[in-house]
């Protein structure tokens, strides 16, 4: 209890804390500007992101449903974005995910964190990677101006990056670095990048002309801190999705209203992604661990105070 006190209490937490603060404000400030419309963020639903790595479901029963906690919002994402009267939206969205306790020794795993989930109808890949880079470069030019003293404190250096970041392609990548390329890569950055084309969920668009081609990207930070943000143009076609449900073992009744949408031809293409809070503010931060974010942090395999 009184190291949860003390993490609480300190200088330092408030400094984080500040940061944080204006990251969020910028973030929401930016997508506003550029035509985004704020939802709530759901945090139970019969549906959510199944995920490409195994963790721990996280399930309670309400009136005779299963529901389950949110690990994202990417289904229900899809399913607003096909609104008639939307096409860019975004939502601060909770998330949890009850991760293995071999993840926590690596500094970038939390079991519940949030992150600005963002979809845009119609789009693809390149518009939304501008928009993101965009968002990123007035982040931390935001919180130079108005965090300096935190900053400072902290013992941080930040530097805007350009406006425009590298990209690179993940099968080139492994085939020269093997297979922790990303780590290698982040390691040796100083600004953040792009690493395209990932074999993963089954709502990632997969190029039609190019079998094994997948439309995805992920956002990475310099210095090591890794990813960032996970994104995708999105499949919406019935007959695709249903082929990639089945051919990850997984069966299309998992997932509800989102596939009875699809296959009434009501789900529409967009492209989008989430970027975590917490990754965020720890690379802002320069700080060695993801626990050191918040007061209340839930490292994976760590016992729980409050």
């Amino acid at each position: 209890m009184k190291k949860l006190v003390e993490k609480a209490h300190s200088e330092k937490m408030a400094d984080v804390l500040g940061v944080q603060s204006t990251a969020i404000s910028a973030m929401s400030n930016y997508l506003s500007s550029h035509g985004f419309v704020q939802l709530m963020p759901v945090m139970l639903s019969p549906i959510t992101d199944p995920l490409c790595h195994s963790v721990r479901e996280a399930e309670i029963e309400y009136e005779g449903q299963r529901l389950q906690l949110t690990k994202s919002m990417i289904l229900h994402k899809q399913i607003a974005i096909s609104s008639p009267h939307m096409d860019r939206i975004f939502i601060v969205s909770p998330n949890v995910r009850l991760e293995r306790p071999e993840c926590g020794s690596k500094g970038r795993y939390l079991i519940e964190f949030s992150q600005v989930d963002i979809e845009m109808k119609g789009a693809k890949k390149e518009e939304f990677m501008r928009l993101l880079e965009g968002m990123v470069v007035e982040v931390i030019r935001e919180v130079k101006e108005k965090r300096g003293k935190e900053l400072e404190c902290l013992g941080r250096k930040l530097a805007v990056p350009p406006s425009h970041f590298p990209v690179y392609e993940s099968k080139q990548w492994r085939d020269k670095l093997g297979e922790d390329f990303e780590a290698k890569l982040s390691a040796r950055e100083t600004s953040p990048f792009w690493i395209m084309d990932h074999a993963r969920e089954f709502y990632d668009r997969e190029d039609p002309m190019r079998p094994g081609y997948y439309h995805n990207y992920d956002l990475f930070y310099p210095e090591g801190f890794g990813e960032g943000l996970s994104g995708a143009e999105r499949d919406w076609e019935y007959s695709v999705l249903e082929r990639k449900i089945r051919e990850r073992g997984q069966q299309p009744s998992q997932f509800g209203a989102y596939m009875q949408m699809a296959k009434e031809g009501l789900l529409k293409p967009s492209a989008g992604g989430g970027i975590g809070v917490e990754r965020l503010v720890r690379y802002l931060c320069g700080l060695p661990h993801i626990g050191e974010v918040g007061p209340f942090a839930k490292v994976p395999g760590e016992r729980f105070m409050a």
